[in-house]
C-alpha cells in the first residue's frame, strides 16, 4: 500500500483523504501516523535523497543538529510527552538507538547521524520532524555547541601494580637526571591522579595503546596478569589497543583477559572466578589467518551529546618479531597506516568526523616528559602517512614521553610503568563534528597524593597469596645493578644476566659465550629497595622475577664465526625508515668493537670479535648460549635459526638467581666488553 507521504505527491487524491485521516487521528496528538500511515519510508521520497526541505529542517543547519540531538538523547517520556510524537514514532525511534546488546546506555547505541538517517524509522514523518523541530528550538538544551571531551591516555602499564623501582620508577624534570626526577607509578597511585583529572570533565574516557599486561611483575604475572585486568577494570579504563606483549601467552590466552574464566591449566588461583576486562579491546590490524577476520573490533565510537568520536586500535606490524612464534601462530599483522586510513571512510560515513587513533608503536624523544624534542622513530613515520580526518594518535611500545603537535595532529606518549598520563583535552563542534581545537600534557603520577582505596584492596588480596614466594631471599648485591646503557650500548645488569646464562651452561652444553637482548631486562636491581621487609642489599624472587619475567628457556646453539658476525650486526636495522639498535648484552671474555659511523650491515671488524682474547674464526664452529626467543630469530636476530644442534639449559630466571647465589654479594657488571668507534 502506498503511504500517505507518497500519495501526497499524487495530485487529487490528498483531497478525498484528509476528512479520514482527521477522524482517525483524533484521538492521538500525533497526527495522521495514527491512521496507520508509515511515513516516508520508500524509495521514492524526496527527503531520503537529500532534495527536500522538510518542516525546514536541512542537513547541516543548527536546527537538524538539534533535531538529531533531541532524537539520538531523548528518553522514551520527552519524545512521546513533552515533544507529542504519536507514540509509536518515539518508540521506534528509541528502539533504533539500541545497538547490537539492544541495551540503551552502552558503548554501542546508534545515533541518528543525519535526516534521513532519521526519516527511515517507521512512523516518523513530516509531522515527527515538525515537532521535534518545535520541541528542540523551545528549549535550549538540545541546541548544539562546541562539546569539551577529555581523554585520558597511558600506554605500557605491564601490570606495575605496585610502584615500580629504580630508574622505571622515576620521571625526569630537569636537565640532571640524577638530582632532577620525581618518584612515579603504582596503581594506588596512578589511579587517585586519574580519578582527580576525570573529575574536571564529566565527558571524560580513559583510553591506553597497549602492553597493559605481559612482561609483569610477579604480584600480576603469578597469576597470569588477572590482578592488572581487574586494576583496569576498577580504574574504569573505556578503551585498550593491543600490545605485542597481550601475546605473550598466545592469542587464547589473551581472548580469556577479555571475555574471564579461569586458566585452563592454573586454575584459578586466587581462589575465585575471573570476570575479564570490563573495558573494550581493539585490533583493527590482526586478523585470523583462518577466519580471515579480526580477533577484537577494529573501531568503537563514543557519544558526548551530539559529538562523536571514533577509536581505531593497532599493535605494532613487527609484533611476530619481537614475540615468541606459539604467541602469534596463526595471526596475521598488517599494515598501521593502510589499515587506519582504511577505516577512516567507514567511521565517516557513520557520521563520525572526530577520529583518534590507539596505536602500540612508538619513536623516542629526547626532551622532558611532556615536549617534543629530538623525536623520531617509526610512529612519526606512520603519522605522515595518515589521512588528514585523524585528529589524535596515542602511542606506546617505545616507553617514550612526549606530546607533539605535528601536520595538525597530536601525537602522545606516556612513558611507562604507569608513570604519566596524559590529560587530552579536545573540543568538539557538534553541527560539524570536527574537532576545533586539540592539546594534551603529560601528568606526573607522583606518589605523594593519597592511595585509591579500591586499588590498595586488590593488592592487599594478591599479596596475601603472592608473598610467601615473592619475598623469599634469593641473594644479595653490593650496590645498584642498573639496565641504563652506557653509549657502547652495554649495561652493568646485562652483563650480569650474559654471565649468569654462561655459567649455567658452560659446563653442561659445551658454551663458550652468552648474549642476552635488552628487550629481556624489565628493571633494575636497587641496593636499598626493600619489597618484602627484607635488609638493603637483599634481593627477594620477586625483585629478580621483575628483572627477568618471561620464563624464557635458555638454548645453547652450534654457530660458526661468520654467523657470530652476521648475528652482531643484525642489532641495528631500519623500522620505519628509521634507525633501531638492539645491543645484545655479552658475557665475560667476549669482546668486540663496532664503528657508529658505518653504514647498517658493515659496522662491526671480523677482527675486533674475540673470545677470552682470541679472533673469532669465521669458518670455526661454537657454541653459544641465548633465550629462546632469539633462538627463534626474535628481535631480529634471523641468523639464529640457522644454528645447528640446540640444547636446553633450564629458564633464564633460573641461571640469574642460581648465579647470583653463588657470587653473593653480586657486584655490577664492568659494562666495558663492547667498544664503540
Amino acid at each position: 500500500m502506498k503511504s500517505i507521504s507518497t500519495l501526497w505527491r499524487i495530485g487529487g487524491l490528498l483531497t478525498a483523504l484528509v476528512p479520514a485521516v482527521a477522524v482517525a487521528c483524533s484521538a492521538d496528538s500525533g497526527g495522521p501516523e495514527a491512521a496507520g500511515e508509515e511515513d516516508f519510508d520508500g524509495e521514492d521520497d524526496p527527503f531520503l535523497t537529500g532534495k527536500a526541505d522538510v518542516a525546514g529542517i536541512k542537513d547541516g543547519s543548527p536546527e537538524a543538529c538539534a533535531v538529531l540531538r533531541l532524537a539520538s538523547e531523548a528518553s522514551l517520556e520527552v519524545l512521546d510527552d513533552d515533544a507529542a510524537l504519536y507514540s509509536k514514532a518515539a518508540a521506534n525511534i528509541v528502539a533504533a538507538r539500541k545497538g547490537a546488546d539492544g541495551v540503551l546506555g552502552t558503548h554501542d547505541d546508534n545515533w541518528f547521524k543525519d535526516l534521513a538517517a532519521l526519516d527511515a524509522v517507521k512512523w516518523v514523518g513530516p509531522k515527527a520532524f515538525k515537532q521535534l523541530r518545535a520541541y528542540a528550538v523551545a528549549h535550549s538544551e538540545w541546541t548544539c555547541g562546541t562539546v569539551p571531551v577529555q581523554l585520558l591516555a597511558f600506554n605500557d602499564f605491564h601490570g606495575n601494580l605496585k610502584p615500580p623501582s629504580g630508574s622505571t620508577g622515576k620521571i625526569t624534570t630537569g636537565p640532571n637526571p640524577a638530582t632532577d626526577f620525581v618518584e612515579a607509578g603504582g596503581a594506588e597511585f596512578f589511579a587517585t591522579h586519574m580519578k582527580t583529572l576525570k573529575a574536571q570533565n564529566e565527558n571524560t574516557l580513559i583510553v591506553t595503546a597497549g602492553d597493559i599486561i605481559g612482561a609483569t611483575p610477579l604480584l600480576s604475572a603469578l597469576f597470569h596478569d588477572e590482578p592488572t585486568i581487574e586494576s583496569m577494570n576498577l580504574l574504569g579504563l573505556d578503551v585498550a589497543s593491543v600490545g605485542n606483549h597481550e601475546f605473550d601467552e598466545g592469542v587464547d590466552e589473551l581472548l580469556r583477559m577479555k571475555n574471564g574464566g579461569c586458566h585452563p591449566v592454573d586454575g584459578c588461583l586466587d581462589g575465585d572466578d575471573f570476570a575479564g576486562a570490563s573495558f573494550e579491546y581493539l585490533a583493527a590490524n590482526v586478523v585470523d589467518k583462518a577466519t580471515k577476520k579480526t580477533i577484537f573490533p577494529s573501531t568503537t565510537v563514543r557519544s558526548f551529546r551530539g559529538a562523536h568520536v571514533g577509536f581505531i586500535g593497532l599493535t605494532l606490524e613487527g609484533t611476530p618479531l619481537v614475540t615468541a612464534p606459539d604467541g602469534v601462530s596463526g595471526l596475521e599483522f598488517k599494515d598501521e597506516a593502510e589499515t587506519i586510513n582504511a577505516l577512516v571512510p567507514a567511521l565517516q560515513k557513520r557520521g563520525v568526523q572526530s577520529i583518534v587513533v590507539l596505536i602500540h608503536e612508538g619513536g623516542a624523544a629526547t626532551g622532558l616528559y611532556s615536549e617534543c624534542v629530538g623525536v623520531s622513530g617509526p610512529i612519526f613515520e606512520i603519522v605522515k602517512q595518515l589521512d588528514k580526518a585523524v585528529d589524535v594518535v596515542v602511542s606506546g611500545h617505545t616507553n617514550a614521553a612526549h606530546v607533539c603537535e605535528i601536520d595538525g595532529k597530536l601525537i602522545t606518549s606516556a612513558a611507562h610503568a604507569g608513570r604519566l598520563i596524559t590529560d587530552i583535552d579536545l573540543e568538539i563542534d557538534e553541527l560539524t563534528g570536527h574537532v576545533t581545537k586539540a592539546k594534551g600534557q603529560n601528568v606526573i603520577a607522583t606518589r605523594t597524593v593519597a592511595k585509591d582505596a579500591e586499588q590498595t584492596a586488590l593488592i592487599t588480596k594478591y599479596d596475601a597469596v603472592a608473598a610467601p614466594l615473592a619475598n623469599k631471599v634469593v641473594a644479595s648485591i653490593t650496590g645498584d645493578i642498573l639496565k641504563t646503557p652506557n653509549a657502547a650500548g652495554e649495561s652493568p645488569l646485562g652483563d650480569v644476566i650474559a654471565d649468569a646464562q654462561l655459567e649455567a651452561t658452560q659446563a653442561s652444553n659445551q658454551a663458550v659465550a652468552a648474549f642476552m637482548n635488552p628487550g629481556g631486562i624489565r628493571a633494575d636491581l636497587v641496593f636499598a629497595q626493600s619489597s618484602g621487609g627484607e635488609a638493603a642489599g637483599q634481593v627477594t624472587y620477586g625483585e629478580a622475577f621483575t628483572v627477568q619475567p618471561f620464563g624464557n628457556t635458555l638454548v645453547t646453539l652450534t654457530v660458526t664465526g661468520e654467523q657470530i658476525d652476521t648475528m652482531l650486526e643484525q642489532q641495528w636495522s631500519l623500522v620505519g625508515g628509521v634507525e633501531k639498535a638492539n645491543t645484545l648484552q655479552v658475557s665475560a671474555g667476549f669482546s668486540y668493537t663496532w664503528d657508529s659511523t658505518k653504514p647498517i650491515g658493515s659496522r662491526i671488524d671480523p677482527a675486533t670479535i674475540k673470545i677470552d682474547g682470541v679472533v673469532v674464526d669465521p669458518t670455526k664452529s661454537y657454541r653459544i648460549t641465548v633465550n629462546a626467543f632469539i633462538a627463534a630469530g626474535g628481535d631480529g636476530f634471523a641468523v639464529l635459526k640457522s644454528g645447528t644442534n640446540p640444547t636446553p639449559g633450564g629458564l633464564d630466571l633460573d641461571a640469574l638467581m642460581g648465579y647470583m647465589a653463588a657470587h653473593t654479594p653480586t657486584a655490577p657488571g664492568p659494562a666495558n666488553r663492547i667498544t664503540r668507534l
